[in-house]
Formats: C-alpha cells, sequence, structure tokens
C-alpha cells in the first residue's frame, strides 16, 4: 500500500486492520501512518464547528468592546531607539532636535474583553497622506500613523479620517499631569503614582481604567481604556498586563523636528 486516503470504505477498513495488525507485531508502517493521519482528520473536523463560531467576531471591523488609548513616553522611546543603534526616518523625526516631545499617541486599539482585533482589511484602504501631515502633532512620525491604521484603524470600523479624528477627541479628553508635562531631569516613579497622578487630574477616571507599561527599567506608555463613546472605562485585562516594577525612571523631555520642517 503506497497511501491511505478517507476516500472509500474499502480503504478505511485496511487503514483499520493495521492499526489492529500492531499487537501482533504485523502492523504495517504506512497502514499505521494512514490511520493516524485519519484520527487526526477527524478529530479536527469534530473542532471546526466551535473554533468557526469563536472567530465569527475576531478581526470583523467595528465589532469590538472597547478603546485603549495608548500615550508613549517619548523620551522613552527616544532613549532606547540610541541604545539599539536605530537611527531611521521615524526616529529621527520624533528625536532630533527642535520641538520637545512628552506624551504622544502611540494608538487608539479596538479592545475585546479578551484579546484584540488587529489587521482587519487587507490590504488596508489606501491611507490620505493629508491626514498623515495633519496628525503629526500628535504622533511624530509618518510611519507610526500608517502602522496604526493599517494594524488597529481598520478594526474600528471607521473610514481614515473619520478614525483620526476620534483619535484627536480621545487625546483632547485626557489631562497630562503638570509635573510630566516638561520633564527637565530624568525622574524616578512608581507604576502606582503615575497612576494616581492621572487620576487626580482626570474626573471620571480611575484606577481600573488605566494602565502602565514598562521595559526593563523605564516607562513606555500610559493606557486609557475608555468606551466606543470616549468615556473612561474599567478594563481588567489591560490592568492585568500592567507594569510591575517597583520603580521606573522617566527621561528627561527632548526633541523632534519643527512642524514646519516636518515634510512628507
Amino acid at each position: 500500500m503506497t497511501g491511505w486516503k478517507l476516500d472509500g470504505p474499502r480503504r478505511w477498513a485496511r487503514g483499520w486492520r493495521d492499526v489492529c495488525a500492531l499487537g501482533r507485531g504485523k502492523a504495517r508502517r504506512v497502514g499505521l501512518a494512514g490511520a493516524a493521519a485519519g484520527l487526526l482528520l477527524a478529530f479536527l473536523g469534530a473542532l471546526a464547528t466551535p473554533a468557526a463560531a469563536q472567530d465569527r467576531r475576531q478581526n470583523a471591523p467595528g465589532e469590538f468592546d472597547f478603546y485603549v488609548l495608548a500615550l508613549s513616553w517619548s523620551p522613552s522611546f527616544c532613549e532606547s531607539a540610541n541604545e539599539r543603534g536605530r537611527t531611521g526616518r521615524g526616529q529621527r523625526m520624533q528625536c532630533g532636535g527642535g520641538r520637545p516631545y512628552a506624551f504622544v499617541v502611540h494608538g487608539l486599539w479596538p479592545q475585546y474583553e479578551r484579546g484584540f482585533p488587529d489587521y482587519c482589511q487587507r490590504p488596508a484602504p489606501r491611507l490620505n497622506r493629508a491626514i498623515v501631515s495633519s496628525m503629526l502633532d500628535l504622533m511624530p512620525a509618518p510611519g507610526l500613523i500608517f502602522n496604526e491604521w493599517d494594524k488597529h484603524g481598520t478594526c474600528s470600523g471607521l473610514p481614515a479620517r473619520a478614525y483620526f479624528e476620534t483619535i484627536r477627541k480621545a487625546r483632547a479628553s485626557v489631562k497630562i499631569p503638570p509635573e510630566y508635562i516638561d520633564l527637565a531631569e530624568p525622574k524616578t516613579v512608581t507604576p502606582a503614582e503615575i497612576e494616581d497622578a492621572f487620576v487626580r487630574v482626570n474626573p471620571g477616571l480611575s484606577s481600573t481604567a488605566i494602565a502602565v507599561s514598562c521595559d526593563s527599567k523605564r516607562l513606555n506608555e500610559v493606557r486609557i481604556c475608555m468606551t466606543k463613546d470616549l468615556q473612561f472605562r474599567a478594563c481588567e485585562e489591560i490592568d492585568r498586563r500592567a507594569c510591575r516594577r517597583d520603580k521606573l525612571t522617566m527621561p528627561p523631555v527632548r526633541g523632534g523636528l519643527d512642524p514646519a520642517t516636518r515634510g512628507l
């Protein structure tokens, strides 16, 4: 027998006879492999229906539970990029001399209560470069803007212009604590101190709706959970993934290119 397929009762029976012969030391390798393949196919077939049911909402544009507004501490990004020798155009725009950046928008991410969608349209609808230019005050690199649209914006169910307008509204609804706006010296903080500072200056924001992310030593991001109409809301899963380090460093604010020089 040179192969085994589920294409007829005789071959099915023949495969099972080979398996039964194993106890007598007479099983044929190819028959055993064929029977094992048949069992695997049957098992996968049994799983197919529930898996498909779970995937009905997966990556369906507009079908999600809430947003996460991710605010990146730009000085940490720049310091990390410098340590890794990353000198691409995006890094130069965000980290070069000129305008100082503190918290910048990393993205506005649609979320499920567990998990999140991404890349909901392949290929993503083309992003107008005028939209990109209009967002550089909040998201200081074109590559970041294109990537956020492809990965997260396509899952929002909104056209590009409406999605980026929603990002602007979300960012406008969050007040940055004054001590973080123009940080001139490195600052050592705890994740709880950062969360508390944001809660103090944002009425309606609670510690269950905000999470801090970090690397081995620095603050990376502050992530704030919002409803689809941009009200603060709790998000247990985001909080579970928050930074658990005792102390973090916030590098001081550094520069980026002046807005007038940021041509595409």
